[in-house]
């Protein structure tokens, strides 16, 4: 399902949770990430997310649906499945693109 979009899009959903450097490596030295609530900028703060909120349980990834809505900007809906409060959470990830890299990322549900 992941097929046509971006590198950076693609391995996003691809990558061990383990490999950090790998996931920092996607976003460029300016992005910004929107999670629960909070904004994570540049590499510093989006490298302490993924190493605490983003992870803080363990879970599945089923991308249900993908939407490039511009050359730039795909939106992703999936749903993840694990050991956090409700068990399944349907979300929808809003990307930015710039270049090979991610420049924006707002999650939410």
């Amino acid at each position: 399902m992941l097929e046509g979009l971006p590198h950076a899009v693609r391995r996003y959903f691809e990558l061990d949770p383990g490999d950090v450097e790998g996931f920092v490596s996607l976003f460029s030295h300016d992005a910004t990430v929107v999670d629960e609530g909070k904004t994570y900028h540049g590499p510093r703060e989006i490298r302490t997310w993924r190493n605490g909120p983003a992870v803080k349980y363990t879970y599945t990834t089923d991308v249900l649906g993908t939407d490039a809505r511009r050359a730039d900007q795909y939106l992703i809906t999936g749903r993840l499945t694990g050991n956090f409060p409700g068990e399944t959470a349907d979300l929808r990830w809003d990307f930015a693109v710039t270049g090979d890299l991610i420049s924006r990322l707002a999650i939410a549900p």
